[in-house]
Formats: C-alpha cells, sequence, structure tokens
C-alpha cells in the first residue's frame, strides 16, 4: 500500500480564531475546497450522481462498500488522515504560520496537485470562527515531503514524490516486555456496540489487526492471511501494569446534519506487560495510519515505546 505523509505550510493573511482541536475544522472546509474542485456537475449530493463513480471528491469523502466480502466492515476506509499539531492555541494573528499534514493511502496519492490546488481554495475561503463577517483567509506557502519542498507558492510545478510501500507486518519472535502507549488525539471504538471507555492490550490488538487489515484491503494488495481468532485470543495475556487514561469530550459542528455532535475519545498513557513482542509490528503499522473512529479528523493518534 502507497503511503505518503505531506506537510501543508500555510501563513495567515488576517486574523483567525480556531478551536483547540483543529483537525475537524481542516477537513472541513478541506472537503467544501475540494467539491469546487473536483465535482463537474456541482451537486448538492452525491447520492444520485452518475459521475461518482469517477469523482475524486466522492473517492475522498464518500465510503463505499469493502472490496472484500466480510461481515465484520460495512464500507472502505477514507484514503487520508489529517494530522494537526494542536498545542492549545486558538488565536492567530495576521503573518502567523499554521501547519497540518495529509496522509494519503494508496493510488489518491497520485491525484496530489488537486489536493494542494484544494488548499489554495481552503486559503480564500477561509478558517475558523467569523471575525469581522469573514473567516482567516491564509496562503498556501509550500508543501513539504519529509525534508523536501515539493509545490511552493509562485511556482505551478508539482513534484509528486514516490512515497513509501506500507506492507502487511512479518511476524515476529515473540518475547516478553513492557510496551507504553500514548494517546495523542482522543481514540474512538466500540465494545460490545457501546462506546468503550477502557483500553486492555486485547482491545489493543483487534482495533490494529482491523485497521490494518481494512487499509491494505481496499488500497493495498488485499488482507493479510493471518489467525486473527487466534492473534486475539493470544493477546488477551498480557496485562496492563498502569494507565491514566481519560475520558476527552469535543465536538463538532456536522455540516451534513446541520447539528453539533460529540466526539469524545480516550486520551492519555497506558503501560503493558506480557509476551508482546508478536504483537508490536501490527502496532507500529497503525502508529502511521491511525486507530479507531473518525481517524480522518486527526482521532486516534498514538506514539508507543519500549519500556524497562
Amino acid at each position: 500500500m502507497q503511503y505518503a505523509k505531506y506537510k501543508f505550510i500555510c501563513r495567515f493573511e488576517e486574523p483567525a480564531i480556531l478551536p483547540p482541536y483543529k483537525g475537524s475544522t481542516v477537513r472541513g472546509v478541506f472537503g467544501h475546497a475540494l467539491k469546487k474542485v473536483a465535482c463537474v456537475l456541482r451537486s448538492k449530493s452525491c447520492d444520485c450522481c452518475p459521475l461518482s463513480g469517477n469523482c475524486l471528491y466522492a473517492a475522498m469523502f464518500i465510503k463505499s462498500p469493502p472490496p472484500s466480502e466480510t461481515k465484520v466492515r460495512s464500507s472502505r476506509p477514507h484514503p487520508f488522515v489529517f494530522q494537526t499539531e494542536d498545542k492549545g492555541e486558538t488565536e492567530y494573528d495576521a503573518g502567523d504560520l499554521f501547519e497540518c499534514s495529509l496522509i494519503l493511502f494508496g493510488s489518491i496519492n497520485q491525484k496530489l496537485p488537486y489536493f494542494i490546488y484544494a488548499f489554495r481554495e481552503m486559503g480564500r475561503i477561509g478558517m475558523g470562527k467569523r471575525i469581522n463577517g469573514k473567516r482567516g483567509a491564509f496562503v498556501l506557502e509550500r508543501v513539504t515531503f519529509e525534508d523536501r519542498t515539493i509545490y511552493e507558492a509562485g511556482n505551478e510545478s508539482i513534484a509528486i514524490p514516490a512515497g513509501h510501500e506500507l506492507l502487511a507486518p512479518e511476524a515476529t519472535e515473540n518475547r516478553r516486555c513492557r510496551l507504553r502507549l500514548h494517546l495523542l488525539t482522543p481514540l474512538r471504538f466500540k465494545s460490545n456496540g457501546r462506546l468503550s471507555r477502557e483500553l486492555d492490550f486485547r482491545e489493543l490488538v483487534r482495533l490494529c489487526l482491523r485497521r490494518m487489515s481494512a487499509l491494505l484491503d481496499a488500497f493495498g494488495k488485499g488482507e493479510p492471511k493471518l489467525d486473527y481468532p487466534a492473534l486475539i485470543k493470544k493477546s488477551a495475556s498480557v496485562k496492563t501494569v498502569r494507565s491514566n487514561l481519560e475520558w476527552f469530550d469535543w465536538k463538532r459542528f456536522s455540516n451534513r446534519q446541520q447539528r453539533h455532535v460529540q466526539l469524545g475519545g480516550l486520551m492519555g498513557e497506558v503501560i503493558y506487560e506480557g509476551d508482546i513482542g508478536e504483537f508490536l509490528p501490527y502496532i507500529k503499522f497503525c502508529e502511521k495510519t491511525h486507530l479507531g473512529k473518525n481517524t480522518s479528523f486527526g482521532l486516534g493518534r498514538f506514539e508507543s515505546d519500549l519500556v524497562g
């Protein structure tokens, strides 16, 4: 599965007020801008559009049935994730920088020029609360991939990088160790049909296997041939030795539903101990792709490391 992470560096041209958690705002304005760029028929709904099967906006935002017949998933995942560096800042002055990253999965990487153009359109639309009737306009100064600039304002050429191939992890030797998991953005997932406020190691492995198989099935070479029930059963022996996970509540305005919706999730740190080595590759895979629900907003971002 092709995988690439692009950083968009923008500069506000006028004051702006953004929420403390900005992933939802960026995704919302990006969707609006991309539809203006990509939609040929300018239709309000994609449901009955005859071109939806070949539309870039639909490919990014409209979930379709998964490529493989399965009882577990009802639709394929979004081919993108937004990451914003949220440090609590909400007010920006004219001239302040704003940065965010766009992670893309699969062949949608070849459409990068459309997304760069959509960001330029976002700058004209503006972001955040209205100040004197206007949202904060900005300019896209440059786009980088790793340490290389691939687009710069004033130069219309775009160098599309090759990205990386994110493969299904190979099995590793099991070994006893301690793993620390740091949830950087809210992790939302359901257990037994309800949003869970706990994350034992078995649940973590289940979520990682589900996310990995869904992405590789939709945008890679298909689901890995793994004994999923056996892996989940083995993971149940790993214990939680310390946890300070807390439920973090936040809400966003849904343009589709025309109302505010709650999107709370778990945040904080948890440490596991046991025969963890076999599961580390799956956890590291999802460290790059995020985990749980609403990943396209940037939810489910985490870091992991082994501790003594």
